[in-house]
């Protein structure tokens, strides 16, 4: 008998221009429908007066919003999947909802896979069987211990973070028990590819996310904090780096900023605003090279990204920052761990001395590790078996 999954993206159809964000939840919803499983995409939408008033300042609206979110889906088999339901008191109007799927369909799934910490207690509590998945390790705890969030109960808790949970972890495990996984990429959508001539070790991100107080500490979740402690970097490679960061009107400034620097800059908004768009940008790359928020690395989370993934499937080696032990990431094998500049610029050379073993690393390590099959099988038979808990109040102090 096939098992239906409704995955819960976080919020995909708001952010029609995020085609990295997009990807991560597209890898999930491949990776599950390759394990045998029918796959259910849902989608809450706020038609409040701010949630209105927002999509107007961005010149859309709900209508327009869904209609992306379908285009984006549909190359890929899911733009008939589609579930919706209301974030707020409002009715979803029909010409809305119309050849979409409600709550109470979605909610016959045997799984509810949810990767959205915000996804409302009621709409959780519908499912029989439901499993989180925190792709924001610390973080994601840190707000949970302070009341900022309230994490809707669930039956399984699974965390991309390998420290969550662990004695190795600089943060508490609000009293629940979690398991890890590591984030999936779909192998057959991203295959290896070659560099193209003179192409640059790439990234893509925002940059701005302010600051998370945990006790007397207070600590960064600015990834452009995370940024400037290496921006000096290509004054020590030969080789040409590239961040691709979503920065509007700020654009000429930061571009004027960082070229003397050595730094090459795009608006990822430009080179990856649609699944395609995005997929193309980084297999065009040579490697990545890229920092992580400063919160992931003091607070020892053993976080490595969904991007991060994508660019090991396409054969492309990995320099990023060191988050915290892990059994997976062995240095040396596709990926390079830093914890400064030096390290950085250390490991850029060391890839580049042997550029095409470390390509064939890097696949190598997706299709033993990452393959979204084999992340999607293990993620289903610990929530399937998992005795379901009784789930009285939504988690959190």
């Amino acid at each position: 008998m096939s098992v239906t999954v409704c995955l819960a993206p976080a919020q995909t159809i708001e952010y029609p221009e995020g085609g990295g964000h997009l990807w991560v939840y597209l890898n999930w919803a491949l990776g599950l429908r390759a394990s045998g499983c029918r796959v259910i995409w849902l989608e809450g939408i706020d038609l409040g007066d701010k949630a209105t008033a927002r999509r107007r300042r961005h010149g859309t609206d709900a209508q327009q919003c869904l209609a992306t979110l379908k285009r984006r889906l549909e190359p890929y088999g899911f733009a008939d999947a589609i579930a919706l339901f209301p974030l707020n008191e409002k009715p979803l109007p029909l010409d809305l909802t119309e050849g979409c799927m409600d709550l109470d369909a979605a909610a016959s799934a045997d799984l509810l896979l949810n990767l959205w910490h915000s996804l409302p207690a009621s709409a959780v509590g519908r499912f029989r069987r439901s499993a989180f998945v925190d792709t924001d390790p610390g973080l994601l705890q840190i707000w949970m211990t302070t009341g900022e969030l309230r994490v809707a109960p669930h039956d399984v808790y699974f965390s991309v973070g390998e420290t969550v949970g662990t004695p190795a972890a600089a943060f508490p495990d609000c009293g629940l028990r979690w398991e890890h996984t590591l984030p999936p990429v779909f192998l057959p959508e991203w295959p290896p590819t070659q560099a193209e001539p003179g192409a640059p070790y790439t990234t893509v991100a925002h940059w701005w996310g302010g600051t998370v107080r945990f006790g007397e500490r207070e600590l960064s979740n600015d990834k452009l904090t995370g940024f400037l402690e290496f921006a000096r970097l290509p004054a020590q490679t030969a080789v040409p780096l590239e961040q691709a960061i979503s920065l509007g009107r700020r654009y000429e400034e930061w571009r004027a900023r960082l070229a003397p620097l050595g730094w090459r800059l795009r608006e990822a908004w430009e080179v990856s605003a649609t699944p395609e768009q995005y997929r193309a940008y980084i297999q065009r790359s040579r490697g990545e090279f890229s920092y992580a928020k400063p919160v992931y690395v003091e607070l020892l989370t053993g976080w490595i990204s969904d991007r991060t993934a994508c660019y090991l499937a396409s054969g492309k080696p990995a320099v990023v920052q060191d988050t915290g032990p892990s059994r997976f990431l062995l240095d040396a094998e596709g990926v390079f761990r830093f914890r400064t500049v030096d390290e950085a610029a250390r490991a850029l050379a060391r890839v580049e001395s042997d550029y095409e073993r470390q390509c064939r690393s890097a696949r190598a390590l997706a299709e033993e590790h990452f393959d979204a099959r084999r992340v999607a099988g293990r993620v289903l038979e610990r929530a399937l078996a998992e005795p379901v808990r009784q789930r009285a109040r939504a988690v959190g102090v």
